[in-house]
């Protein structure tokens, strides 16, 4: 059973799993979807083409799945998943996606902090924190478990690796590989994110080796590009994915990566 508040308004197709709390002044619009146990706080708006997993929680005056500002968008269906659990304080604006991706997805888990903006068309993994204030382009790709400061900006078709921080205040305009960490003008590659990965269990010698990979493209008398990537595919042992995930992403590279 759903609790709605008297003030709240709720089109009559939106889809309420069991257990939804709609608090005042609340709205839900049209072809919306919200699981089990969704709360959405008051003067919240919940656009057409939301689809929210289960015990999602949307604080006051936030925006999901409000229309993209794109001059491109002409009025196509395109929706914003949110995964289980995930956490969109106050006054976050989450845009869903234009015809070109169809989809706006953040994953499970996540804490989407006050006056975020992601924009259309991003994919955002699981486990991410976007700090107060984080302004996101459209088509960016975030990995899991990622964490972005206080204010950081992100140009659009920006990718961000799995596991990586990012300091508050920084400008992101060039793609960050996994397990780093981020930080100073121009952004540049600070070592890895020690302090994420011993939580995540990583052990000192999966920490030693990743970092070894590493200064292949940011050690002292490092090579270019294409010639570490060419010596970590050799050097890689057999199993060791997380050289396999460096070497996919830096084969992906389109806008370049941070520099040393």
């Amino acid at each position: 059973m759903s609790t709605i508040h008297p003030t709240a308004l709720v089109h009559p197709d939106a889809r309420l799993g069991p257990g939804v709390d709609v608090g005042p002044f609340a709205i839900v619009s049209e072809n919306t979807v919200l699981g089990e146990a969704c709360r959405i706080g008051p003067h919240a708006v919940i656009h057409p083409g939301a689809r929210l997993a289960a015990r999602v929680e949307v604080h006051q005056s936030a925006s999901v799945s409000c229309l993209p500002q794109d001059l491109k968008f002409k009025g196509e269906d395109s929706v914003l998943e949110v995964g289980e659990g995930t956490v969109i304080r106050e006054f976050a604006t989450l845009s869903r996606g234009t015809e070109e991706a169809g989809a706006t997805r953040i994953g499970a888990g996540c804490l989407i902090m006050a006056y975020v903006h992601l924009a259309h068309d991003c994919q955002v993994g699981d486990g991410c924190i976007l700090v107060n204030g984080v302004q996101v382009a459209g088509h960016v790709k975030i990995g899991h478990r990622v964490t972005l400061g206080g204010l950081v900006a992100v140009h659009q078709f920006v990718r961000i690796g799995d596991h990586v921080f990012v300091g508050g205040g920084m400008e992101i305009t060039k793609d960050i590989p996994p397990y780093v960490l981020a930080n100073g003008r121009p952004l540049k590659y600070s070592g890895l994110n020690l302090v994420g990965l011993k939580r995540r269990g990583f052990d000192s010698d999966r920490l030693r080796a990743i970092r070894d990979h590493y200064r292949l493209f940011f050690g002292k008398g490092s090579l270019n590009a294409t010639q570490a990537l060419a010596a970590l595919r050799e050097k890689a042992l057999p199993g060791d994915e997380d050289a396999r995930l460096i070497i996919r992403f830096m084969e992906e590279a389109e806008r370049g990566i941070i520099g040393g």
